[in-house]
């Protein structure tokens, strides 16, 4: 299976020919289109052929800025086909980070989506000295500017019949230690750094996965979750190599109206789009009579217990299979149905999650494939077995993938995913790259029957000035089990006790504040009233109650606006700045140890 990733679609694409892998959506229209294995090639080959009558070729940088859509990927086959490097960007990403890696890069070309996105790129455009062409994915975005090109006309540059034979050299010439990606990480602190994966990687990745996950050519998925990320990138590219039928998504906002339309049988997700699916059911769960209330609890009970006996791959005894068929039809189903009612496991990964959230979804019969990985492991680096897991674990390690831990607790990976180095970055790439070994920068440890337990990011732990260390994401994770917390940041390094910045979830704290008496249901008012303020104190100290008293959170600010990628306080994974937070909100900080 040594293959190039563009020869091996083009050697599924004769095995399925004329039937359908990718389903799409063309701008506002409400239905669905589909694209046969055929047409993907001919449309991949039409991108090839247009890149090189403009002269791109083998190792050129070339950019994708877009929302998801069938033709970023048919834009990222086209690139790889001629031995290119793609070099893809967050759609929500600053005009300023774009012009850092078209800059870092020497980017000329580069594919966009929409209208924002082209204003940014003809910004970078007339800020950097190496842009020069923006080819326009979506149709009903004006390209009248002179740098700019519609897909149509870009396409049709590849109609000439004179680029196949060059084409045809390039596919020949293909090997699996060609660069295919350069991905640029979200950077929590720091400048971000451009992780370089071959088509090797992702082959490697390939292997593992045949070994771990049944996925085939009957499976739909739905790509809601970025291209530009690794995870749904190289999901798509497993897809492609299992033969299965992937329909984009390109708003997520509106992931939940698709599910019942698509109906998924896979999908990748993130812990986030659990966690407001759970509190969207215990919301609406709130507002029905105690009896159909002690129904929805019984059959969740019943659900738990069947998973004592699923996790362990034991037989679940015939009356509780009764009792389950029950729950099953009685409460199950409809949570089922919220995500499609036609899935059969969903991978996850992306951000720590709750073993109680895992539990959940699991006893309702939704097999949330929770793993471990990272964009300098092309990925997974660990997931459930289909028959046998730990809710307190990410899974197992991946065949073909080896994990050891280091002295002081770091998680350290090897095997054929490991990426090449960061771009341009050689001090950088030293530091994290030892003997092969992929130092990841999470403290864990490998359990006693075999599972990857992440306990912390090694960054990310806090000295108090008492010399104690403390977990910011553990207790993190613990406040975010609270319906009325939203977002939370905690602070402590060279502090003499713990405190944090927490973002109220406004829609829970606004019914609170009525049944408080609290007329104002303006946030900036709320997050300042007294009463507000010890009742998110009393939510704080309950949940707090069996920490030692080090790692308790004596005081808190709260805050009316929502950390953001748009206030620079996200990555564009939704991962907490932790640096500039703390430099941007440094006054509150300061006031709370006055």
């Amino acid at each position: 299976m040594n293959q190039h990733l563009a020869n091996m679609v083009r050697e599924r694409a004769k095995l399925y020919a004329e039937r359908d892998v990718f389903i799409y959506k063309e701008g506002e229209e409400t239905e669905y289109k589909k694209l046969s294995w055929n047409d993907l090639i001919k449309a991949t080959d039409n991108v090839s052929k247009s890149l090189l009558s403009l002269g791109f070729g083998h190792e050129s940088k070339i950019g994708i800025f877009s929302n998801n859509s069938e033709k970023w990927t048919i834009s990222d086959l086209g690139i790889l086909s001629i031995r290119g490097v793609v070099v893809p960007f967050f759609g929500t990403s600053s005009k300023h980070q774009v012009k850092y890696i078209v800059d870092e890069t020497q980017m000329k070309v580069m594919f966009v989506g929409n209208k924002e996105q082209l204003e940014k790129a003809l910004w970078v455009v007339e800020n950097s000295e190496t842009l020069e062409k923006i080819v326009v994915l979506e149709n009903n975005v004006s390209t009248e500017d002179g740098r700019c090109m519609s897909w149509t006309e870009f396409c049709n540059l590849g109609n000439d019949q004179k680029y196949d034979a060059s084409l045809k050299q390039l596919l020949e010439a293909a090997k699996t230690d060609d660069l295919a990606t350069i991905i640029y990480t979200s950077g929590t602190t720091g400048e971000p750094k451009g992780v370089m994966l071959d088509h090797k990687n992702f082959i490697g990745s390939f292997k593992s996965h045949d070994l771990r996950l049944d996925v085939s050519e009957s499976d739909v998925s739905l790509c809601f979750l970025p291209l530009s990320h690794i995870f749904e990138r190289a999901w798509t590219f497993y897809l492609l190599h299992c033969g299965a039928v992937n329909c984009f998504l390109s708003n997520p906002r509106k992931v939940i109206d698709a599910l019942p339309i698509v109906k998924p049988t896979v999908m990748c997700t993130v812990p986030r789009f659990y966690e407001k699916t759970f509190d969207a059911i215990i919301s609406e769960k709130e507002k029905w009579p105690t009896l159909k209330q002690n129904i929805f609890n019984w059959a969740i009970n019943v659900g738990r217990n069947c998973i004592k006996y699923k996790k362990d791959a034991k037989r679940i005894p015939f009356a509780l299979q009764i009792k389950n068929s029950i729950a099953d039809k009685l409460v199950f189903k409809t949570i089922k149905k919220i995500l499609g009612g036609n899935f059969r496991f969903l991978p996850c990964s992306g951000a720590a999650m709750r073993p109680e959230l895992l539990r959940f979804f699991h006893a309702a019969g939704v097999f949330i494939n929770y793993g471990y990985g990272a964009t300098e492991t092309t990925a997974t680096v660990s997931c459930f077995k289909s028959d046998i897991y730990n809710f307190d674990a990410c899974g197992s390690i991946m065949p073909g993938v080896s994990v050891k831990i280091s002295d002081d607790g770091e998680i350290m990976i090897k095997g054929d995913t490991i990426f090449k180095g960061y771009y341009n970055k050689p001090e950088e790439t030293a530091k994290t790259l030892q003997d092969g070994w992929y130092k990841s920068g999470d403290e864990g440890f490998i359990s006693e029957d075999g599972y990857l337990v992440m306990t912390d990011r090694i960054k990310d732990l806090m000295k108090t000035s008492g010399g104690k260390y403390i977990s910011p994401q553990k207790m993190e994770l613990l406040a975010s089990e609270n319906p009325f917390i939203e977002q939370i940041i905690v602070i402590g390094d060279g502090r003499k006790f713990v405190s944090a910045l927490i973002v109220p979830e406004f829609e829970n704290l606004k019914k609170a504040a009525k049944n408080l008496g609290i007329k104002t249901q303006d946030a900036k008012n709320l997050v300042l009233n007294d009463k507000i303020i010890n009742f998110i104190k009393e939510k704080i100290d309950a949940f707090q109650e069996e920490l030692p008293k080090y790692e308790r959170i004596v005081k808190f600010t709260l805050l009316p606006e929502p950390f953001s990628i748009e206030n620079d306080a996200l990555t564009s994974t939704l991962k907490m700045k932790r640096k500039l937070i703390t430099e941007q909100y440094k006054d509150l900080i300061d006031k709370i140890y006055e």
